[in-house]
């Protein structure tokens, strides 16, 4: 019978919350495979090896953005839309075209090794592992995004949980078999990667038969170049931090920011997934004359990226230990502002959403600029100042800047498109939530060197959650619209 509840449960909720679901358990599986990874690669690879495998990451998410222009994301979402009688063409087209600029880029790097060698503080091997990474990838984005426009989650579900797998397992197999580790690391994942990337690579290209379309080039240029300094500036306010304590301070530093990064943010499986789904609702709700429905669905969401963000903060200690070992427990003081951050992340992406749809993408560029100068600014201050805690903080205030930056771009937005003073999303939920998750991370801050007080104030936030059980269930119930 309990199952059958279960079932019935399930069947009851709207295509959206079901892609909801299932984008948010696969990226569960995701992270949590690499997360539970993690140990042994800190524990195998020494805090230099381990920070170098993270500068790789960070200068691959930097370089994507010149060789792909990242057509795959806003700007593909409305395409779909745009060009929904030729879809497979405008994708080929869209792939063919992210294919030609990172050849390109390949030559410009092949002119000057040395150069670039020095700039990327990277070896030659690394780098075309790099390129063949830079060369698939967009394939495999192309047809999530548009498998997820289409809620076809299953086989994107499939696929990244396959290649997350198969990336930890050759990973750790071969990093813990020879003396090469990051290049062992580095090349697991790129195999990886391309089992999946490389097969859809040739079926968009064969079922669009199309390499080179005036119309859809001319689109997507035009949609995202005035977006490259919002991607960038979005990056560096993702891993600016990591490459300037690397910079400042240490490669070492770098791994034990990292390592609480990427701790903290693991509740951006929360925002992806949630992202991904909402992102088509909302757009295709727009699109039909529906924006009244947009705030009932997004309601709920706010509140759950909250306590995501305060579970995070609670249990820190444990994370670190569990996830890294005590070589890393220093930085948990980390942990609160970033993880903080995270809810803010969200927030602006739902504000941002808006302005993709209506491609307003200069004033996305200018709000992501003026966050990212800002913070790679205090981080050059404060950093040198205080150490590598102080990117945490850092990242903070620049999220909660840019967040704000975008509510204003919003509602510019609302009066000038959809001729309305009425928010789309709730915005008395996002204030409180807000307010909770930015005090719940000072109280911890202060109670991680007591453990009889940090439990106390878990126990505290549960019996409350206790207590407010049933207005939590209908909180939660609203996603069950009708299909």
């Amino acid at each position: 019978m309990q199952i059958k509840k279960i079932i019935d449960k399930y069947n009851s909720l709207s295509t959206v919350a079901k892609a909801t679901l299932w984008y948010t358990v696969a990226n569960v599986l995701v992270k949590g495979v690499a997360l539970l990874s993690t140990p042994i690669f800190t524990r195998v690879m020494t805090e230099s090896e381990y920070g170098t495998y993270s500068i790789f990451q960070s200068w691959y998410g930097i370089i994507i953005i010149f060789t792909s222009l990242n057509v795959f994301l806003g700007g593909y979402s409305k395409g779909l839309l745009k060009y929904k009688s030729d879809i497979d063409s405008y994708t080929s087209s869209s792939l063919a075209m992210t294919t030609f600029i990172t050849c390109c880029w390949g030559v410009i790097y092949l002119t000057n090794i040395p150069f670039w060698t020095n700039i990327f503080n990277l070896p030659p091997q690394m780098m075309a592992a790099m390129f063949i990474e830079l060369l698939l990838m967009p394939a495999y984005e192309l047809w999530s995004s548009k498998s997820r426009f289409e809620y076809k989650y299953k086989l994107v579900v499939i696929a990244s949980v396959w290649m997350s797998l198969l990336s930890i397992i050759i990973g750790v197999i071969t990093v813990m078999s020879n003396s090469h580790r990051v290049a062992s690391r580095i090349g697991s994942d790129v195999f990886a990667k391309a089992t999946i990337a490389l097969p859809l690579f040739i079926l968009l290209l064969a079922k669009g038969k199309t390499l080179f379309s005036k119309k859809f080039w001319k689109y997507n240029f035009w949609f995202n170049i005035p977006l490259v300094p919002h991607y960038l500036s979005n990056y560096a306010l993702n891993q600016s931090d990591q490459l300037m304590i690397s910079r400042m301070i240490g490669n070492a530093q770098a791994a034990y920011y990292s390592v609480a990064y990427t701790i903290a943010t693991m509740m951006n499986l929360v925002i992806t997934a949630i992202n991904n789904a909402l992102v088509p609702y909302i757009y295709q709700s727009i699109n039909a004359g529906e924006c009244k429905k947009i705030k009932k669905t997004t309601f709920p969401t706010f509140f759950i990226v909250a306590v995501m963000c305060i579970v995070t903060m609670a249990f820190a200690p444990e994370l670190i230990t569990i996830f890294a070992g005590k070589n890393y427990a220093q930085a948990i003081y980390v942990v609160p502002p970033v993880a903080a951050s995270i809810y803010f992340i969200f927030l602006y992406g739902m504000f941002s959403t808006i302005e993709y749809y209506y491609q307003k993408t200069v004033r996305i560029a200018v709000a992501t600029v003026v966050a990212a100068v800002l913070n790679i600014g205090l981080n050059f201050i404060c950093i040198r100042a205080f150490g590598y805690y102080a990117a945490g903080y850092t990242t903070l205030i620049s999220y909660m800047l840019l967040a704000f930056l975008h509510y204003r771009f919003y509602r510019s937005v609302l009066e000038e498109e959809m001729d309305t003073d009425e928010n789309v999303y709730d915005m008395k939920a996002i204030i409180l939530n807000g307010a909770l998750v930015l005090s719940v991370m000072f109280i911890m801050i202060l109670t991680y060197k007591v453990i009889w007080l940090r439990y106390g104030v878990i126990l505290i936030i549960c019996m409350v959650g206790y207590i407010k059980r049933k207005y939590l269930k209908e909180i939660l119930s609203t996603v069950k619209e009708k299909k």
